[in-house]
This record gives C-alpha cells, sequence and structure tokens, in this order.
C-alpha cells in the first residue's frame, strides 16, 4: 500500500512556487540529452498536463552563435510550463544565451551543474562547477540578473566520496539568487551507478529556504514516495525512469493530488505510445527522427512474451513503414493473445454439465 504521511500530503498538494512562477505539480520531468526533445515532451506532457518540462541541456556558447538556436526555438506553446536548461562556465556568454531562451517562451532558466560526462566537464561545465563554487555563485548572479525570471540550479551532492559539498554548494546557489535547486543524490564519479543518496538531499532540503527537488532513482510512485518521506523535498524531477515510459511523470503527480495509483499501461498500450513517438520523431526530424527512434523503441520492447525479437527488429529500422509494420504486428499479436484468453466458452455448458457424446 502507498501512502504519504498527512502532514506531507497537503503540503505537496499544493503548487510549487518557483520564484513568481507558479506550477501546479510537484512533479518535473527531467532534461535529457538526447531525449527530451519536442516528441518526448509532448508524450509526457499529454499524461502531465501541469508539470514542468525541460528542453535538452543547451551549451550557452552555441546558443550564442546560432549553433544550437534552434533546440530553444522548437518549443511549442501547449508546452508551457517550460524551462531551458543551460550550461557553460562563462557567465556573460550564459546570460546572453538566457536571454534568447526567455524570448522563445522559458517560463524559468535552469543552469546544469551537473551532468557528469567527460566532454562536458573538461569545458568546465556541468558537476566540474561543484569544484568551482565560487565560478558557479558568479553564474546565477550573472543570469539572475539577466532575465526576470527564476533562475534554477541542478546540481549533485559532490565531485566524490571525499568531496561532498552539497549543503555548502547549495547555500551558495540559494545566496547567489537561485530560486531552486534540483539535487540529483550521486556524486560526479558515481556517474549513474549505486543508488542515489537520498540522505543528502534531506541535508540540502534542511538548510535552505527555496524549494529543493529530489532528483535521482525516482523509478516509480513508490520510489517517489518513500524519496519524499526521506528527503522532505518540495518534490521530485524523474529522468532516467521515464525512458520508454512517458507516463511515469504523470503517473506520480496523478497519485500526489489523489492518492490513487493510477492503473499501470499494459504492453499494448506502450507498443501504441512507441508507435506515436516513432510518427512524431519522423514528422519533426524525418530520416534522422527513424534513427532517433532505435533507442526509443528499445526502451519500450520489454517485458512481455516476443520482446527481445522484435526490440533487435526495431532497433535496426531504416523507414518509417518498417518501424509501423513490425509495431502494429505486435499489437496484433498482443491483442489477439488477451482476446484468447478472455474469450467465453464456445459452448453453453456449466461445469456439472454432462457434454453430448458423438
Amino acid at each position: 500500500m502507498v501512502s504519504l504521511s498527512p502532514t506531507l500530503q497537503q503540503r505537496l498538494r499544493s503548487p510549487l512556487a518557483i520564484g513568481a512562477v507558479t506550477v501546479h505539480s510537484r512533479v518535473l520531468q527531467s532534461p535529457l540529452s538526447g531525449v527530451t526533445d519536442r516528441a518526448f515532451r509532448q508524450l509526457v506532457r499529454r499524461y502531465a498536463p501541469a508539470s514542468m518540462l525541460y528542453t535538452e541541456m543547451v551549451q550557452a556558447t552555441g546558443v550564442c552563435h546560432a549553433q544550437q538556436l534552434e533546440k530553444i526555438m522548437d518549443i511549442d506553446a501547449s508546452e508551457q510550463p517550460i524551462s531551458i536548461q543551460l550550461f557553460d562556465c562563462r557567465p556573460d556568454f550564459m546570460a546572453a544565451a538566457a536571454r534568447k531562451a526567455v524570448a522563445e517562451g522559458a517560463q524559468t532558466i535552469d543552469i546544469n551543474m551537473g551532468c557528469p560526462v567527460n566532454k562536458i566537464t573538461k569545458k568546465g561545465g556541468g558537476s566540474s562547477l561543484l569544484r568551482q563554487p565560487e565560478v558557479a555563485e558568479a553564474i546565477v548572479r550573472t543570469v539572475a540578473a539577466a532575465v526576470s525570471v527564476p533562475v534554477t540550479v541542478k546540481t549533485r551532492i559532490g565531485w566524490d566520496d571525499d568531496h561532498i559539498n552539497a549543503v555548502d554548494f547549495a547555500r551558495r546557489m540559494e545566496a547567489a539568487g537561485a530560486q531552486m535547486l534540483t539535487l540529483h543524490g550521486r556524486t560526479r564519479s558515481q556517474g549513474y551507478h549505486g543508488p542515489a543518496r537520498w540522505d543528502w538531499i534531506a541535508q540540502v532540503k534542511a538548510a535552505l529556504s527555496i524549494p529543493v527537488i529530489a532528483n535521482g532513482d525516482i523509478v516509480s510512485v513508490e520510489a517517489a514516495v518513500r524519496c519524499l518521506e526521506q528527503t522532505g523535498a518540495d518534490g521530485v524531477m524523474c529522468s532516467r525512469g521515464t525512458l520508454g515510459y512517458p507516463f511515469l511523470v504523470g503517473e506520480i503527480d496523478a497519485f500526489l493530488k489523489t492518492g490513487t495509483v493510477p492503473l499501470a499501461p499494459t504492453p499494448t498500450d506502450k507498443l501504441r505510445c512507441a508507435h506515436e513517438h516513432l510518427s512524431l520523431l519522423w514528422r519533426y526530424k524525418g530520416q534522422k527522427g527513424i534513427y532517433q527512434a532505435r533507442k526509443h523503441m528499445a526502451w519500450y520492447v520489454k517485458g512481455f512474451e516476443g520482446a527481445a525479437p522484435l526490440r533487435q527488429q526495431l532497433c535496426q529500422i531504416d523507414t518509417v513503414e518498417a518501424g509501423y509494420a513490425l509495431l502494429n504486428g505486435a499489437i496484433a499479436e498482443l491483442d489477439s493473445a488477451i482476446a484468447a484468453v478472455e474469450r467465453p466458452r464456445p459452448w453453453p455448458f456449466k461445469c456439472n454439465d454432462v457434454l453430448p457424446v458423438g
């Protein structure tokens, strides 16, 4: 039985205030590079109509030089509330990119200070800023002064086990002008391995007056509830749990608002969602979208008989028609199997009746 304590339940049913922005959900969809594009966000939005969505992480330099400007321009009015996440180590470039992001409709600007990928940290962005708190403060202060929307920060608990500085770093971000902080409960050296250490999120929550959002291992309604109870956080952000499962943000949001866990999607539901995801990627990106769809199909197709060979085939599709044919065939097979199980017996006899001979 999944349940929240009455005090926490009451608090989490109220809107989330991020500075002057009010969001009517305590569950956020994490920015994910190569994932949270317009197609994916459209699916998440269907199941989570009030949650804050995030674009893919965008390098500020690329925005300023117009190389990645399309990533922040590809926002539809129906996607609000939405935030644009930026990364860089130069305050002036971050401020310039933030102004362009706001012009494209961003309701908040999120600054990535947690990405553990080498190509990001080597450039001084992402989680490398945990080792340069003065630079991180300057970035937040400069961006906050440059835009009229709230500035938020997403970070980790520290660089490695010997350098966990989550509480001090979070205090610095709040003092510099951040109006919300999302904390991933792992160090940079952990990457995505090992359990998220929610106890550090609890310590940061106790130290700050701005909202603190818990991130890491939020893979189900049950996990979200355990995390919220343990940390006292103001909400949760879903990341890898949404890969092939854009229902998750909406499921957690529905539970926090109603106290009821929604029915889980069936394998057929997931395949129909995969079909639509493929269609959206084709519509928005053409052939490039087909290639990107391969990884998404692999995430969707699991947990039912015949999933492994279907997944292998979908990971090799070159055309949208090939993907449709595979998914439609699998959906038809699953529907037939369900119908066979649920179909009434073809004869009207009771168990104790004597069947006719002949």
